[in-house]
């Protein structure tokens, strides 16, 4: 690892009960170090703290815990986590909702249709991560020649982030969304999934959704 001249560099892997912290001192010496990920009673955030001792450590300066670290000292962080993964495999995560275009509320149920085990006589579908779904009345279609989607009197055609050609068939309703949205809340659901059709071109659509969540 190379040295970035007078700086801390710091590399961190934050997982589900451990966090190890390796950092690379401006003098070449290196430093290790492992802290419970979960200790409240003594800091509130593992990777901070790390860095925080680390810094006391070879600096001999106080860093109080209740401060913002001085991160004119350190050259880079790079940090991983698995955190992420242990919520999905143990579905421990937050309860989600999933929002997405009228009439695609089963795509990512079905999935790709694949079948690893063809000829398996017991088939086990993997679950979904949200347990609600809510449908918005809108539709973006790109425009193509030779579309077989029946034809519809466009209110107005908008070009995409991609440079795509794309017709607006209904435009989004965000007085019904931000109802829906209040339901889901008012039900215990603090996290959601937005799926809007070509929203990866037409990102006028997935930003409203987001600004109403």
């Amino acid at each position: 690892m190379a040295e970035t001249h007078g700086k801390f560099d710091f590399a961190i892997d934050r997982g589900g009960t451990f966090t190890d912290v390796f950092a690379h001192l401006p003098d070449g010496r290196e430093r290790v170090l492992k802290l419970l990920s979960h200790d409240p009673q003594n800091y509130k955030d593992a990777p901070t703290e790390g860095i925080r001792r680390v810094l006391e450590q070879a600096t001999g300066r106080d860093f109080p815990r209740d401060q913002p670290v001085d991160t004119s000292l350190i050259g880079w962080i790079r940090m991983g986590t698995t955190v992420a993964t242990n919520a999905l495999l143990e579905r421990q995560g937050e309860r989600t909702a999933l929002l997405v275009t009228r009439g695609f509320r089963d795509l990512l149920h079905i999935g790709t249709q694949a079948r690893p085990g063809l000829f398996d006589l017991e088939i086990s579908m993997p679950e979904v991560l949200y347990e609600e779904v809510i449908e918005v009345d809108e539709r973006v279609v790109l425009k193509r020649d030779g579309c077989q989607l029946p034809r519809k009197e466009s209110k107005r055609t908008v070009t995409g982030s991609t440079g795509d050609s794309l017709e607006v068939w209904r435009e989004l309703d965000t007085q019904q969304v931000e109802k829906d949205l209040k339901g889901v809340l008012a039900r215990g659901i603090t996290s959601l999934a937005v799926l809007l059709l070509h929203s990866y071109t037409y990102v006028r659509g997935a930003r409203d959704e987001t600004e109403l969540s």
